[in-house]
């Protein structure tokens, strides 16, 4: 029997598990101008991050190359929540895939009045990157801290009855820590990892090459890491049945599988969508010869079963 390759996460049903990240394919609309681009073979798309308010971003350059994947330092350019509800969702909303909006903060009380405006729009969860400082607390990373962590998540939980999905950082001591926070606030969902922080030297002109000094590293480079971040994760998430989406370096169907092994029940591409636009077939056709070469019936069958 042919696999299925629909997913359930938590109160979230998609397609396939493929999701394409936030600030990977712009505000979705974007991909219609690829030739070939087929949205039925994503699983979710997540929208840019977006704030309350319009922002311009970090002074270019933006991003820079690294041997095994890409440095970016955007800065949540976004022309705020409620031009995307009011402008953008209606144009993209009738296309055949999902759509996820990633909301981001100065203070807790922006990530709640974000949530709200979403929570009336057709998007079929809400994000929460908390990677973002908080302005009240001397620009301390939301993410960074247990207890601000559950502050934003039990602020938007109040805000919004969709689904949510807490993007976990990897730059902290434990990622436990703050997963364990957030699944006590009341997140549905947990993914992981976010970028990991670094940056980029013109030798020769003895310059930063991002003008905003560090950016977020992306793409192959954090592969290993970031499956250890979900595994870890997972160790906490899985007694309260908590899915992952997990995502690092992910641009083949063997990356998709190595990260549901070690817990997530869902993966994400980013980085690889650069270079390779209409990477999503290939990564779903290789996942279901998988499934089939080993028996299994869906990609749930593939979570956690790692053996140790």
């Amino acid at each position: 029997m042919e696999p299925t390759l629909e997913v359930t996460l938590a109160n979230l049903t998609l397609a396939n598990p493929l999701i394409l990240l936030s600030g990977c394919a712009g505000f979705g609309e974007e991909l219609t101008r690829i030739e070939g681009f087929d949205f039925a073979s994503v699983g979710a798309i997540c929208l840019k991050g977006t704030t309350l308010n319009p922002k311009e971003g970090n002074p270019p350059p933006r991003v820079a190359e690294t041997p095994a994947g890409m440095l970016n330092a955007i800065g949540l350019q976004n022309p705020g929540a409620h031009h995307v509800v009011n402008a953008i969702l209606p144009r993209i909303q009738n296309l055949p895939t999902r759509f996820i909006a990633n909301i981001a903060g100065s203070t807790v009380d922006e990530y709640a009045e974000v949530a709200r405006i979403f929570d009336q729009s057709p998007v079929a969860a809400i994000e929460i990157n908390i990677s973002c400082p908080n302005v009240k607390e001397g620009g301390v990373a939301f993410g960074s801290d247990a207890i601000m962590a559950a502050r934003v998540v039990t602020a938007v939980r109040q805000a919004t009855s969709k689904p949510l999905i807490t993007k976990l950082s990897p730059n902290v001591t434990d990622i436990r820590i703050i997963a364990r926070a957030t699944i006590e606030s009341g997140t549905d969902m947990l993914s992981a990892v976010n970028t990991y922080m670094g940056m980029s030297v013109d030798w020769q002109n003895e310059r930063p090459i991002l003008g905003n000094i560090q950016g977020g590293l992306s793409g192959p480079a954090i592969k290993p890491a970031a499956l250890l971040q979900v595994w870890r994760v997972h160790e906490v998430a899985a007694p309260h049945n908590i899915p992952i989406i997990g995502q690092g370096g992910i641009a083949s169907a063997r990356d998709a599988v190595e990260f549901m092994l070690v817990g997530a029940s869902a993966v994400g591409v980013g980085t690889a969508l650069f270079h390779k636009p209409l990477i999503a077939r290939e990564i779903l056709a290789g996942l279901k010869a998988h499934l089939m070469a080993q028996g299994l019936d869906s990609p749930a069958r593939l979570t956690g079963g790692l053996k140790t």
